[in-house]
């Protein structure tokens, strides 16, 4: 006969519900109770049927990540999968499971999020930053449906969130140019509309106040952060009467397109010229000479979401809008 819950309970003197607990990860029950549970379900060789466990319970011990996977996703938002492996191995550590939910082909904003809420098909959901819009986040608040939102979702709502910090990694950026030497320093960024682009402006501009640097207008330019606009740009601030001494490159193709220029000046890195850039990923792996890089590590924060959407499960009312995982600087030879 096949070995039961009741035979555990039995062997290791306590009670059915007190097994149950453990097997839940209760963290009521004390550790020399989790010992001896865990012992007797070790010794009878016993494997809890959980797809029963959460029929009883009404729950899926499923959670959802959603995010919009079209062509060529993995190009355009590599961190996103370094995220979702973080998520993972933190939620794979209790009885859940991580289900990957698809939102690019949604014929109406929200339909897959309405869909997984509809079905019951998970407890809760983590959200990347790609598949959230107003329409859904009134959505999911409208539910009161457990979630956690990965990035900061650039309107005023009531969504559980976590990001990094970008305007923090700006001043981290500025504050080691700084340290080298550098005072005057030029910024090339994405479109004004660019949320995360406009935090790292806002660092590195509030960091050269605080130390008594006044920046031009003409030190700051905004792109469409592609290779060409970004090459153009970088011209057109070494070509200029008084060419910065260091460029802040808000992403790695504007470091890319920066350093194309250089090259076609004849300009010396760092001698004439020095750049650092943010994110390890797509690309600062293969400019050359090796960058400086300001770096999040973004797998630490799939981990953070995936203990925040945990906790969300045990206490729904948790509100959580946090900032985590502090930027590190990669010294490069570009400084």
């Amino acid at each position: 006969m096949p070995i039961t819950i009741n035979d555990v309970a039995k062997e290791a003197g306590v009670s059915t519900s007190t097994v149950s607990k453990v097997l839940n990860n209760w963290t009521t029950i004390s550790p020399a109770t989790v010992a001896r549970v865990n012992d007797a379900i070790k010794k009878l060789n016993y494997t809890p049927n959980f797809r029963a466990v959460s029929f009883a319970k009404q729950a899926t011990q499923n959670i959802v990540f959603l995010t919009a996977l079209g062509k060529d996703e993995a190009y355009h938002n590599p961190h996103m999968f370094d995220i979702m492996c973080g998520a993972n191995n933190e939620i794979s550590k209790t009885n859940y499971t991580m289900t990957l939910v698809d939102t690019f082909k949604d014929s109406y904003p929200g339909e897959s999020v309405a869909k997984v809420m509809a079905k019951k098909s998970a407890d809760g959901m983590i959200i990347h930053g790609s598949a959230i819009n107003e329409e859904i986040a009134d959505l999911i608040i409208k539910q009161q449906y457990p979630h956690i939102l990965i990035g900061h979702p650039g309107f005023e709502t009531q969504l559980c969130w976590v990001d990094t910090n970008h305007a923090l990694a700006g001043q981290f950026a500025t504050e080691y140019l700084l340290s080298c030497g550098y005072a005057d320093i030029a910024f090339i960024g994405g479109k004004k509309t660019d949320y995360i682009s406009m935090q790292r402006l806002k660092g590195f501009l509030g960091t050269m106040h605080s130390y008594g640097y006044l920046v031009s207008p003409d030190r700051i330019r905004y792109t469409d952060s592609s290779m060409d606009e970004s090459y153009k740009t970088a011209i057109e601030l070494l070509k200029s009467n008084k060419p910065p001494r260091a460029i802040v490159c808000e992403n790695n193709t504007i470091a890319i397109g920066t350093m194309r220029a250089i090259e076609k000046l004849n300009l010396l890195v760092p001698s004439d010229i020095a750049f650092l850039t943010f994110d390890i990923y797509p690309y600062s792996k293969i400019i050359s000479p090796t960058p400086t890089v300001i770096d999040i590590n973004v797998y630490d924060m799939g981990v953070q979401a995936g203990i925040m959407i945990l906790r969300k499960l045990e206490n729904p009312s948790l509100q959580v809008q946090t900032y985590t995982t502090l930027p590190v600087v990669n010294v490069g030879k570009t400084t």
